[in-house]
């Protein structure tokens, strides 16, 4: 039990200085590797012609922004 107490208490201390650091420096949460645009692509679905079920959630998401009350 005294093994556990003590490596809990080695990560307590080393994600209190990760945020301690974090907050100090002050920068946004950012990826490792840019993400989708460091492929090249626009979106996630960078096909010329989306496949019906993408269609399909396309029509229903735009529905769904058509009705949005603001």
């Amino acid at each position: 039990m005294g093994l556990f107490l003590v490596v809990f208490a080695i990560f307590l201390v080393v994600v209190l200085a990760m945020s301690v650091g974090f907050i100090v420096q002050r920068k946004s949460i950012s990826g490792s590797c840019g993400g989708i645009s460091a492929l090249g692509m626009d979106k996630a679905c960078d096909c010329d012609e989306p496949c019906d079920k993408r269609k399909a959630r396309m029509a229903k998401e735009e529905e769904w922004q058509k009705n949005q009350i603001n």
